[in-house]
């Protein structure tokens, strides 16, 4: 059995990405530059000023950090943002300019991402076992490889993206939009190359 390859899909809303997201929308960050903003914030006026490509540096490398923050470590001491529960952690030094523009942003983003992820969830319990739609994935690609996968761990983030599609936003994660996760035959399409690339 231990050496039998293992997989595993973890999916979500993930609060913590929700808020990313929307700090991006709310600062005018532009990266990840082929992923969408979210279809339900508000964006920005045309005439707002521009963010900074120091703000965007420092946005980017939380945004890793809070995708993958096993790939993407602080070298320094992380601390949390007043205004956003434990959600945020920046580090000590070198954040400066993000944590000056997001600090008024916290109550306002963390509420917007709760709402969210409670519709995910509200729509999880009665769509019935996700699992399924990646182990029917994973049988699909075992059949036309012709051997077993190899092990993999993936997450799935489901977001409310204003463009419907699925996006690497990681080594191992995903960003897929809410309404292409529901519809089960486009998902099964949709999700059949990421699976490829990992298994």
């Amino acid at each position: 059995m231990a050496d039998k390859p293992q997989w595993l899909v973890r999916e979500d809303a993930g609060i913590p990405v929700l808020v990313a997201l929307a700090l991006r929308q709310d600062l005018g960050i532009r990266e990840p530059a082929d992923l969408p903003p979210l279809r339900d914030r508000a964006t920005r006026a045309p005439d707002a000023p521009e963010a900074s490509a120091e703000l965007e540096r420092q946005w980017l490398a939380y945004w890793e950090m809070t995708v993958e923050p096993m790939a993407h470590p602080s070298d320094v001491p992380l601390e949390l943002i007043d205004g956003f529960d434990t959600l945020v952690a920046l580090p000590a030094r070198g954040a400066d300019e993000l944590r000056a523009a997001i600090l008024p942003l916290g109550p306002s983003t963390v509420s917007y991402a709760r709402e969210v992820q409670a519709r995910y969830a509200r729509s999880v319990s009665s769509a019935g076992d996700a699992y399924r739609a990646y182990a029917g994935a994973i049988a699909e690609h075992e059949r036309e490889v012709g051997r077993r996968a190899h092990s993999f761990e993936l997450n799935v983030h489901v977001l409310p993206l204003a463009q419907r599609g699925i996006w690497w936003i990681g080594a191992m994660s995903v960003a897929v939009t809410d309404g292409l996760r529901r519809d089960v035959v486009a998902f099964d399409a949709a999700i059949r190359p990421v699976i490829a690339e990992l298994a």
